[in-house]
């Protein structure tokens, strides 16, 4: 940091000045030997701050009042400012950073922290924490399948024939048979040419996005789209936009005024929103797609397994050709019960991928266990119609409920996730807390993950929910919200 406050001090001053940087010590003189007066003082006031947003407090007068000052002045003046003038004991130690500093104040602060709660069993509708079961809408077992005997089966067949771990990446010593196996089911499952697992579902998206596009590109996401979807826009080096959500009018006008200055654009959307709980407008998005030549990928994180005919996504929600999708992601550890991603495209595409994805060729195989776990389910999902019209029913009927209570459910409609915005930090912890102490297990969902005026509790709704859990559950919270009937936040306007 030092280095480079050094070298951007004298660069500026070098283009004030006109001389070379060769001619700029650190002892000369900024009036007597380098010639700058109070206006080209205040020029190099304004680069100083431009290149460090931390100094716009810095005062111009302090630069302009002192007589004889150096270079070297400058530069111990920016480190004063920046707090850097102890580098060893604020830059050296982890513990010593300011941001590690500014959080552990504020966990400090919390009346409670209802995270990393210990679970010891299966997390379906009921969890067990702390010897004590709850009512359960916090994790993502959609279709109540997770620890079944068939699928528990598999898994330990799996393991006496290949171990723990492949011990290897796929492209050398890691392919086994169920890998294959496991990528042909999602193809067909899905209705395109071919797929390709991987390891994480937040890398997947990383991994992908930063192959198909570079700093000749553009990205045009929705605005609440993933973190993982950020990340890899970001580590693509493309330029990188959003749109409003769900927003097609402000997505067209963005193609309009930006298309014919990239290479390529790639337009990024999720199937369902994992906050929200409302579907991207697929239509809509195909149609603008192929008007202005870009591609389309969609993460199906929480709509593979949740909507579609037996869960088989958006395309089979809105009944279109998943093959007008460039790119199909999802996860496989909501309702496929599993861990890792999945991308699924055509034959040519994803065997590009087979052979030049760095976080595919540099890891370790997805385990046997775990692929086992994903293939079975998939299997389960094929066969199983009523898992599907129970957590349709289930969806429905709790978010019928809230909206009968007046509640603000958001923008949900026809999928598992349904969210109660609050409006505030404190009291969606709160809630949260006095639920728990109910039996009820939902966690709140606060700032920075949403905007603080949109904080809430987001309930995932599972097939394994029985109307005595949801009915106890709305009693429970038409009990408690009496008591905060107070904020207006609450009530839908």
């Amino acid at each position: 940091m030092v280095s480079k406050i050094q070298s951007n001090i004298i660069n500026h001053l070098a283009e004030i000045t006109g001389y070379d940087k060769s001619e700029i010590m650190l002892s000369s003189s900024l009036t007597d030997e380098l010639g700058l007066d109070s206006m080209m003082l205040i020029d190099f006031h304004r680069l100083v701050t431009k290149d460090f947003p931390e100094l716009r407090n810095l005062s111009l007068e302090r630069l302009l009042t002192l007589n004889e000052l150096t270079v070297q002045n400058i530069i111990d003046i920016i480190l004063e400012e920046l707090g850097l003038n102890n580098i060893e004991k604020k830059h050296c130690y982890i513990d010593c950073f300011p941001e590690v500093v500014e959080f552990e104040n504020y966990l400090g602060q919390l009346n409670q922290v209802p995270y990393f709660k210990q679970n010891y069993g299966v997390a379906s509708n009921i969890i067990n924490i702390d010897n004590q079961e709850k009512i359960n809408y916090s994790t993502y077992n959609y279709l109540g399948i997770n620890g079944s005997t068939e699928i528990n089966n598999s898994v330990i067949r799996a393991i006496n024939t290949y171990g723990t771990s492949v011990s290897g990446s796929r492209l050398l010593s890691g392919e086994i048979p169920l890998h294959s196996k496991l990528e042909d089911k999602i193809a067909n499952f899905l209705g395109v040419d071919a797929a390709i697992v991987q390891v994480g579902g937040h890398s997947t998206n990383v991994n992908v996005i930063g192959n198909i596009v570079n700093d000749e590109d553009l990205i045009l996401h929705d605005s609440l789209a993933h973190n993982s979807i950020i990340q890899g826009a970001i580590l693509s080096h493309a330029k990188r936009k959003p749109f409003k959500h769900n927003d097609m009018n402000h997505l067209e006008n963005e193609l309009k005024r930006l298309r014919k200055k990239f290479r390529r654009v790639l337009i990024i959307v999720e199937g369902v929103y994992s906050m929200d709980g409302d579907i991207c407008n697929l239509p809509e998005l195909i149609k603008i797609k192929k008007e202005y030549g870009a591609l389309l990928m969609i993460d199906e994180a929480h709509s593979i397994g949740t909507i579609g005919r037996n869960g088989r996504g958006v395309t089979s929600y809105y009944n279109i050709d998943p093959t007008k999708v460039d790119i199909l992601m999802g996860t496989l550890s909501k309702s496929l019960n599993s861990c890792g991603g999945y991308i699924a495209g055509s034959h040519s595409f994803i065997n590009y991928l087979k052979y030049n994805s760095p976080g595919f060729i540099f890891s370790v195989g997805m385990t046997p266990a775990n692929t086992a776990a994903a293939y079975t389910s998939l299997n389960i999902c094929d066969r199983e119609d009523l898992l599907f019209k129970r957590l349709r029913e289930n969806s429905q009927y709790f978010l019928n409920n809230l909206k009968a209570l007046g509640l603000n459910t958001g923008l949900s409609k026809d999928t598992p996730i349904i969210p109660l915005i609050i409006g505030d930090t404190q009291k969606a912890i709160e809630l949260s807390e006095r639920l728990y102490e109910k039996g009820i297990n939902a966690l709140p969902i606060v700032y920075p993950a949403v905007k603080e005026s949109e904080s809430r509790l987001r309930f995932f709704i599972s097939a394994a929910h029985t109307k005595e859990n949801i009915d106890f559950t709305i009693s429970v919270l038409s009990e408690e919200l009496n008591l905060l009937t107070k904020d207006k936040v609450l009530l839908t306007q």
